[in-house]
């Protein structure tokens, strides 16, 4: 069974910006001639790497809500801009709209379990994930997704 991990995407009011925001900097990597890889920098570094990396995903919180997860890929050591050391969390670059699941916020990353991660958006929700992210946003505030 794997694990996963949920972390507040601060600063990002829907998935298009999310998506927007790390295709930008794909493409300053690029420019740089650094490795084109997409990973988030914490101060921590988790130490169940290895259920973390048997199908577990990040799984982010947009404005309160669980809205889309990346599939964990690996973890590296890294700096920050301002030189402090970091654990860098791999990410795939798909991005993979979830069930909206309101979430508190929170400090850092927390582990969370199969059982508590919402499903992915198929099925009969894939047309959840072709709603405009304002109108996704105010019927998940509403309960009704």
């Amino acid at each position: 069974m794997a694990l996963h991990i949920i972390k507040l995407c601060v600063g990002v009011a829907a998935i298009e910006e999310l998506a927007a925001w790390q295709a930008e900097r794909l493409r300053e990597r690029k420019a740089r001639g650094e490795a084109a890889e997409i990973f988030h920098a914490t101060a921590q570094t988790p130490k169940r790497q290895g259920e973390l990396l048997a199908g577990g995903s990040l799984y982010w919180v947009i404005k309160g809500v669980i809205q889309v997860r990346q599939r964990l890929v690996g973890f590296t050591e890294g700096a920050r801009e301002d030189g402090s050391p970091c654990c860098r969390i791999m990410l795939d670059p798909k991005l993979v709209p979830v069930r909206p699941a309101p979430r508190r916020a929170f400090q850092g990353w927390r582990y969370l379990t199969d059982e508590d991660a919402p499903a992915d958006l198929g099925g009969r929700d894939a047309d959840l994930a072709g709603i405009p992210p304002e109108m996704r946003r105010a019927l998940t505030e509403l309960g009704l997704i």
